[in-house]
């Protein structure tokens, strides 16, 4: 529904130079096109607010290109895409249930989760508004936006804190704490090389294929799914270790509770275009441990 909507918008801009918004899409879909083509009668067979949702995103996405925030939206491909499903209350009467070990998805039933206890249960103070199905490198992850009554906020005696992030060292604290740099252990250095021979392997298999004119046998397609496969584990392994690495030290910072935390203000987009040292700072993640730290401060009432 994403690339539709894109698509759909490139034609109305191309003929009558204006923008379609995701309501006035909606609109169209619905009343316009579905009744006069029978073929996507498949589209009213699942909820209507999970493929509104479906367009709002693409519609979030259209205004943070005019906001100069992001490029301009793309097509979703099958194979590059992680969301794959959006489900959402129907109306304020219904309810998502969800146990300790699985949770009903509309129009999929009840879903086995691996990981346990992490949603909350308890219907009556928290309620699952809307979810994502996603996969990523092979695995399936179901995220839920989940309300909840207002939270008390702790005390706060501790010490404030001033943070000084760094390549050298991730991050030095006034109170005389340092945390290293993740990326400089043997764990990740092991990891990053045999990454680097996986994707050696993927490069001289679709040379092979070029050379040879067999890029459309079912053999060769099957053993670069394989081998593209194994690359997205490793990518998805070292995001995983990088970013528990984050939590971790968000965690320790503020679990001291102190009065307020100052972060140092960098400017990444300039420092990025230092090609020598951009893949260490990308790696670093100094955005998303902003952004946590600020998520945790204000959960727990921090400045």
């Amino acid at each position: 529904m994403c690339n539709f909507y894109l698509a759909h918008n490139k034609e109305v801009y191309k003929s009558e130079n204006r923008f379609v918004s995701g309501m006035d899409f909606s609109k169209w879909l619905n009343n316009d096109f579905i009744p006069l083509n029978s073929e996507y009668q498949w589209i009213k067979e699942v909820s209507s607010k999970s493929v509104k949702q479906s367009i709002m995103n693409a519609e979030r996405a259209f205004k943070n290109f005019f906001k100069g925030q992001s490029r301009f939206p793309r097509f979703k491909k099958k194979g590059k895409s992680d969301v794959k499903m959006y489900f959402v209350k129907t109306d304020a009467k219904s309810v998502i249930h969800c146990e300790r070990h699985r949770i009903e998805i509309p129009t999929l039933g009840w879903v086995q989760l691996k990981e346990k206890g992490y949603i909350p249960t308890n219907p009556n103070s928290h309620i699952i508004k809307s979810g994502a199905v996603s996969c990523k490198a092979g695995r399936y992850y179901v995220s839920v936006l989940v309300e909840q009554g207002n939270m008390p906020k702790p005390c706060l005696p501790g010490d404030s804190i001033g943070i000084d992030l760094g390549l050298k060292d991730f991050a030095v604290c006034s109170n005389g704490e340092t945390y290293k740099n993740i990326n400089k252990s043997s764990r990740i250095r092991k990891l990053e090389k045999k990454l680097k021979r996986e994707q050696r392997s993927l490069s001289r298999k679709y040379e092979g294929c070029k050379k040879s004119n067999i890029l459309k046998g079912v053999a060769a397609r099957q053993n670069i799914q394989k081998q593209k496969l194994k690359v997205q584990k490793l990518h998805q392994r070292l995001d995983n270790i990088r970013t528990d690495y984050l939590n971790k030290v968000i965690s320790e910072l503020v679990k001291t509770k102190p009065m307020w935390i100052t972060i140092e203000d960098l400017n990444v987009k300039g420092m990025m275009k230092n090609r020598h040292l951009s893949e260490a700072i990308a790696h670093q993640k100094f955005f998303e441990f902003r952004t946590k730290l600020m998520a945790k401060c204000n959960e727990l009432g921090l400045n």
